[in-house]
């Protein structure tokens, strides 16, 4: 039996090198290990040995190699090239890369935790094509280190001989010794496979990178005090104002830094936002950061209770708006910006509006997505706002901006990039829980991490959410978002502005309730990277037969049952 040979059939640069490897190939022992054209870096260089053996029982041995026109006089090395010599050391190149080798076993982590003593290293010369003699000797190469043409018949014996000459306290290794040697130098056990992250960290760099360019939009708009911009889903609308809110906060193109509220509805997002203006520098921090019922609590208003819709909509506006026509200076804002807008009733905004410090001029920066509006609200600020369109979706993959692209209010350019396919999963309105449950578990066995992935709602809440909202309160259950080690469950309504890379939609309802096409909007939008439908085909074809179009594994043959709901205002 021949010994380990690695690689297999290793390519050399020189003949010699070849003749060496098949010398030893042929003459090793079974339980030995033949490396060649091993190279090693550390902080001090690169390293080349042309042969490495690893022999039980005996030593490892670095092995130089040099050929035709290799030859020595007055102790000096020197190799002979087309007419010309030049100076080289055989000795130090074995030599130095002898030690890294070694140094590098016994600091790796797998040789210190086996507990394992300090074994023979050596490093020889060969040079099987010069005749070297009997009384060849060098002060930093005894006989016994090089090998000359005359010894290549006994050359593996030779080479076992070189690590038990040296008179040292290191042990020859042993079988389990040398194996270890072997899989530290090879890179065996150290494994760095691809998981199904990797790309969606990929695309999630790409969109920053275009939402930040996006951004510049700002800059071409500074000048204006009153805007809204609209975009439908995954177009980077909620960046866009974070990055306003900071730039106003901060003050850009001359102008001086601003009092400023960051405001949206859902008590998710703010608290996104919170979390994300925590990490600013304080300059660059808006004054106030929360939903709309965080700022009246702000001016000391109490939260109604949540069964109270003429509260909401009539009472707390009438306070508030009271209240913010008595605050003083340095109380008021001088700019307003206001994320998922469209959730905004008509009577919230005369409170923001006279709680600016100009109510003429004073800053009213809206974003917004008019079909994902989906609570039965409608209002526009009272004063005059140019619009800005952005139709570019950078956030989710082009399998899933495709699914939800019928939905969106304006046709986008999809520049997410490429990902697995929208896949859909048929299940009774009653049995969608259960069956979502088992998707969860699924996209955790594909290696998607706890934090990454999201079961989502658009009827029922799951018990799950119930569980530990009852548990934890809206604040604690709204942490929980942010914890790695847990997947997320929630319902659509709560989710607005947010995105998850992996989303399990849970379509457990029948599609007859209001606002349902709006709901399955933002749901189907809510994946950035993998997402998976859960419902009953007929409920879901009332959002409209192009959804199921997209996803793998529908059956199109039923899905037109229900005509494509007229748009809004037709």
């Amino acid at each position: 039996m021949a010994p380990t040979l690695i690689p297999d059939e290793p390519r050399f640069t020189t003949s010699s090198e070849e003749f060496v490897w098949t010398r030893l190939r042929d003459a090793l022992r079974p339980e030995d290990t033949l490396i060649a054209n091993h190279r090693l870096t550390d902080a001090a260089k690169d390293y080349e040995a042309d042969l490495v053996v690893v022999m039980p029982g005996a030593g490892v041995v670095v092995v130089e190699v040099k050929g035709a026109g290799i030859g020595c006089r007055d102790g000096r090395w020197f190799m002979e090239r087309e007419g010309r010599r030049e100076t080289v050391d055989p000795v130090a190149q074995a030599r130095d890369a002898r030690y890294a080798i070694r140094d590098y076993v016994e600091s790796d982590r797998r040789w210190a935790d086996s507990s394992r003593g300090r074994v023979r290293f050596a490093h020889t010369v060969v040079t099987p094509f010069l005749t070297l003699g009997d009384d060849f000797d060098l002060p930093d190469c005894p006989r016994w280190m090089v090998h000359g043409r005359e010894d290549m018949p006994t050359l593996a014996t030779r080479l076992a001989d070189v690590p038990l000459r040296f008179e040292t306290n290191r042990l020859a290794p042993s079988l389990d010794d040398c194996q270890l040697i072997v899989e530290i130098l090879t890179g065996r056990g150290v494994d760095a496979a691809p998981t199904v992250e990797d790309e969606a960290d990929e695309r999630h760099a790409r969109a920053d990178r275009l939402t930040q360019e996006q951004a510049l939009i700002l800059d071409v708009t500074r000048l204006l005090r009153r805007i809204e911009v609209r975009g439908g889903a995954g177009s980077g609308k909620t960046v866009l104002a974070l990055t306003q809110a900071k730039q106003l906060s901060r003050g850009q193109g001359g102008r001086a830094p601003e009092r400023v509220a960051l405001l949206c509805y859902s008590i998710g997002l703010a608290s996104y936002f919170r979390r994300e203006v925590a990490g600013w520098p304080r300059k660059h921090r808006p004054a106030f950061v929360g939903t709309f019922e965080g700022l009246a609590n702000l001016w000391g208003i109490a939260s109604g209770s949540r069964d109270e819709p003429d509260f909401w909509e009539h009472e707390l506006p009438r306070i508030m708006a009271d209240r913010a026509a008595e605050l003083p200076p340095g109380q008021r804002f001088d700019s307003f910006v206001v994320d998922e807008a469209q959730d905004f009733a008509e009577s919230w905004w005369r409170p923001l509006v006279s709680a600016l410090k100009d109510e003429q001029e004073g800053g009213l920066f809206l974003y917004s997505d008019e079909n994902q509006r989906i609570f039965q609200r409608f209002g526009r600020p009272p004063v005059p706002l140019v619009p800005l369109v952005l139709d570019h979706n950078l956030r989710n993959t082009r399998q899933i901006a495709e699914v939800f692209r019928p939905l969106a209010p304006l046709r986008m350019r999809l520049e997410g990039g490429n990902g697995p396919d929208v896949v859909f999963v048929p299940a009774a309105p009653d049995d969608a829980d259960n069956v979502a449950d088992d998707k969860v578990e699924a996209l955790l066995d594909e290696g998607w991490a706890p934090g990454h992935v999201a079961l989502l709602t658009t009827g029922r809440r799951h018990p799950e959410q119930r569980s530990r909202q009852e548990m934890d309160g809206q604040d604690g259950y709204w942490e929980s978002f942010w914890d790695d080690d847990l997947v997320f469950y929630g319902h659509v309504l709560g989710f607005k502005g947010l995105e998850r890379r992996a989303v399990v939609l849970c379509v457990n309802e029948d599609g007859t309730r209001e606002r349902f096409r709006e709901r399955m909007y933002v749901g189907l939008s809510r994946a950035t990277d993998r997402l998976i439908v859960v419902g009953d085909p007929t409920a879901i074809a009332r959002a409209g037969d192009e959804v199921l179009r997209g996803m793998a594994g529908a059956d199109r043959r039923n899905f037109h049952a229900h005509p494509r709901p007229v748009p809004r205002g037709v």
